[in-house]
Parts: structure tokens; sequence; C-alpha cells
């Protein structure tokens, strides 16, 4: 056996321009998405409550972008979005580095998110139109290894940024995280995807997707994993900044791991899941991020000899339960979308992760002002209740798995 195929790799000939861009893309977003609510605190002087507040509200305006991205992607091209995107959150981080007041980080908040949302809502159909037949899996998980990777070194930079002390290194994380997105668009000018034209009755919004209750109920639950998700990097830095007696540098080596993790074992783990109920997939998950939560609550009630261990012990259980999550989740959005208006399906299914991003960081900023385990004890309960949902609906659907036939002929879903 190949050692590619043996390690759940796909074809990437022609194609090496779209994973580069994606790493550094990632790269810059460890660098700068970690120290994101600290820089508000402690660079513009805005109090943590606020600062959640106004990143929420930021969130809250970019709402619309995946239901646009849904009316226009099969006309543009997902790559054309995926390049603007790329452009405009370049130009919110150079605003973020010159600018001070409120209003100003507010609207580099929006562009920001804006973008970021546009970006998530195009860039699994580009992935998509890349993606040999029988490839889509492998896809996805190779395009989250090489975000994931870059991530890790990026949490690395940010934490030795955290642990150097004053102001500097926020602004520093600002500006590396602008030229990462500025290079990311250039490689990706230089990708050539080969995108089909969707059938005429096809365009404007996805008549089909308010009927379907099931992929409804998906996105909500997704949400639930999402919110999960974004503790890690919304959460730890200020928790182990301001409540737990470690090294602040350890934030970068947690997420720098965390991610390694992710780019090291994405495409094997949809190799050996492939067979398998991708919900069945995903309910594991869940129930490893109530796990984490129950971890992260309990590090104030321990020993301080003990807290680094427990929190690198949460750590890992996190990681398993992210690379579980994020191997399937896409692939299980767009195996159970009908062929007809996947696009529309896809930039649909980015509204999980869009109200996840909105409502994160008042949610954690809010629960850990009244008790700093709360965060963590509301994350673990919302992860059982996904689970749960997750399990029931999961019956109901079809299209399970994505296993690649033999002989080469359509798999029946389970």
């Amino acid at each position: 056996m190949p050692s590619a195929t043996s390690l759940g790799l796909p074809n990437v000939r022609g194609r090496l321009p779209l994973l580069i861009g994606l790493a550094i893309d990632s790269f810059g977003g460890g660098v700068a998405g970690p120290l994101m609510l600290l820089y508000f605190i402690r660079v513009a002087g805005i109090p943590l409550g606020t600062a959640g507040v106004l990143l929420t509200v930021a969130t809250l305006f970019s709402i619309a972008a995946p239901a646009a991205v849904g009316v226009v992607i099969d006309r543009l091209g997902p790559r054309n979005l995926v390049v603007g995107a790329q452009f405009a959150q370049g130009l919110a981080f150079t605003g973020f580095f010159f600018g001070r007041s409120t209003w100003l980080l507010f609207l580099c908040a929006l562009v920001s998110t804006t973008g970021q949302r546009v970006f998530w809502s195009s860039i699994f159909s580009l992935l998509a139109d890349v993606a040999d037949e029988g490839e889509r899996d492998r896809w996805f998980g190779l395009g989250g290894m090489m975000q994931a990777g870059g991530f890790a070194l990026g949490g690395l930079v940010a934490g030795a940024l955290l642990a150097a002390g004053g102001t500097t290194p926020f602004l520093i994380a600002m500006v590396v995280n602008a030229v990462s997105f500025y290079l990311a668009g250039v490689l990706l000018l230089g990708l050539h995807a080969s995108h089909h034209q969707r059938a005429t009755q096809d365009s404007g919004p996805a008549p089909l997707l308010r009927k379907d209750k099931p992929f409804l109920v998906l996105i909500a639950v997704n949400t639930l994993f999402a919110l999960c998700i974004m503790m890690l990097g919304v959460g730890v830095p200020v928790y182990v900044s301001e409540a737990l007696p470690v090294p602040k540098w350890l934030v970068g080596v947690l997420l720098a791991a965390a991610s390694v993790v992710l780019a090291a074992g994405q495409t094997l783990v949809v190799r050996h899941t492939e067979k398998l109920r991708r919900t069945s997939v995903i309910v594991v998950a869940g129930l490893g991020w109530a796990v984490w939560g129950l971890l992260m609550a309990s590090l104030t009630q321990v020993p301080n000899a003990l807290v680094a261990a427990m929190l690198v012990l949460a750590t890992a259980v996190y990681a398993f339960a992210d690379l579980l999550h994020a191997a399937t989740n896409n692939a299980l959005a767009a195996s159970v979308a009908p062929a007809a208006g996947r696009g529309k399906y896809l930039s649909y299914w980015q509204y999980s992760f869009a109200f996840a991003s909105v409502l994160a960081p008042a949610f954690f900023a809010q629960l850990f002002e009244v008790r700093h385990e709360l965060p963590w004890l509301a994350t673990a309960a919302l992860a059982l209740v996904a689970a749960g949902l997750l399990a029931a609906v999961g019956r109901v659907l079809p299209n399970q798995t994505d296993a690649k036939p033999a002989t080469g002929e359509q798999q029946p879903g389970n």
C-alpha cells in the first residue's frame, strides 16, 4: 500500500498553494487569537467584561455572512471568496495594530469576524472542489492538519510573547497575523480550483434547508460543540493568567500541543473511522469535552503542586475530543447534504461556528467574573446535552459513512 494512502492522505499535486496558505493563515491566528482578550485589556485598557461583550457584538453583526456566501458561492466560486476574506482580515489586524479607541477596535473586530465567517463558509466548498473523486473526507482532514500545524507553531509564539510581559508583544502578534493573512491571500490567488456551476434551479437562497429539520438540528448541536472548541483559545489564556498558579508560558505550550495532535492525527482518524457512523464518532468527542470541562473546573480546588500536571491532562482530553470532531464534523455535513445545493448547505453549516463565535467571549467573560469555575462547568453541561441530541438525531440521518468501495460503486447510506 502506498505510504500516502496508508496515512490517509489525498492526492495533493497542483494544490500545494492551498495547503501552504492554510498553514500560514493558521500560524498568524495561533499567534494573535489566544491574546485577543488580553490585548483589549492590557493594550486598549478595556475591562474584561466590556471586551467580551464588544467582541460578541462585533461577531453578532457578522452573522449574516454565511447566508450571503450561500447566495453567491456558486456564482463567484469559493476560491475568490476565500481570497477576499483573507485580505479583509489582514486589513482588520492592521487596524488593531494602530487602533486604541473603542469604536475603532470595534470596527476592526467587525471586519475581522465578518472575514472569518466568509472564510469558514467557503473553505470547505473549496476543499471539495480540489478533491479527487472519493477523497473529500481526506481533503477535509489534510486541510485541518495544515491549519492545526500552523496554529501549533503560532501558539508557541503566543506563549513566548505572553511570557515576555509589557504591551509590545501584543502589538507584535497583531502584525504577525496581518502579514499571515496577506501572504495566504496571495498564495491562494495562484490556486486554480475547478469549480462547477450549479444548475439554474439551485441559485439563490437554499429553499430545501428550511425544511430539512434534521440538518437544522445538526447545526444547533454543532453550535454547542463549537462553543466547547472555542473555550480553549478564548478561556485558557485568561484562566491560566488570572486564576492558576502556573507559569504563563504554559499557555503557548498547551495550545501548541493540542494543535500538534490535530496536525498529526486527522488523516489517520479519517482512515480508521471512515467506515463508522460519523455521529457516533462525534458523540464520543462530546463526552470527551464534558470530561475536559470538569477537569478544568477542578483546577482551582487541587493543591498548587498538581495544577500544572492536571492542566496538561485536561488539555490531552480536549485534544482527543477535538481530533475526533475536527476529522468528522464537516464530512458529516457534506455527506448528509443533498448533492444539489451542497455548497449552500456547507455555507449554512458554518452558522454553528458563527453562533459559537458570537457567544464565546461573553459566555466565558461573564461566567468567569462570577466564579472562575463556572465557564468550565457550563462547558461540560453543554457537551453532554449536545452528545445526547446528536445520538438521537443520528438515527435518522443518511450517508453516515463515506468509505470508498473497492469496485467504485456508490455506497448506500446507513
